[in-house]
């Protein structure tokens, strides 16, 4: 097994050579990545508390939607520019999952530097590190050189 890791910035961005399993997969984690940023955006506690378990009925809680919102607006930008490169260069599938990898890696980090006091387990904590295993395969995948000329 062969990885280029030029594939990241490949020179002809309009065609990927990898595996279809690797763009269905791919389409699947933008799509949630949507679903979770319009959830952030839309919900009337932007999640704050329907998900993540944080008591927003204390002083500054409106603060912590606000936040919650905010979050999700970045997310939705986030995840609408990745699609957006997702469907119009192809080629740039191997950046597009390393981006989503990095992800759950960044928000484990924030959380062990200043966690939160929750219900419960948020999911997002909950999947963090699954979920980062996962995209870490997806991205060694794209890495792959194909014997084939197929994709």
């Amino acid at each position: 097994m062969t990885l280029n890791f030029g594939k990241i910035l490949p020179k002809d961005p309009s065609t990927f050579n990898g595996h279809r399993f690797i763009r269905v997969v791919t389409a699947f984690f933008l799509l949630v990545a949507l679903v979770r940023s319009f959830i952030h955006v839309f919900s009337a506690d932007g999640g704050a508390n329907s998900i993540a378990g944080i008591d927003i009925s204390v002083e500054g809680g409106n603060n912590i939607i606000a936040i919650f919102h905010q979050w999700g607006a970045i997310q939705l930008i986030l995840a609408t520019l990745l699609s957006i490169l997702f469907f119009r260069y192809p080629g740039l599938t191997p950046l597009i999952v390393l981006t989503l990898a990095v992800d759950p890696i960044m928000r484990a980090i924030s959380g062990q530097i200043k966690s939160l006091t929750v219900e419960g387990t948020p999911p997002g904590e909950a999947l963090n590190w699954p979920i980062f295993v996962l995209l870490a395969a997806l991205f060694v995948a794209t890495l792959v050189e194909r014997k084939d000329s197929k994709a």
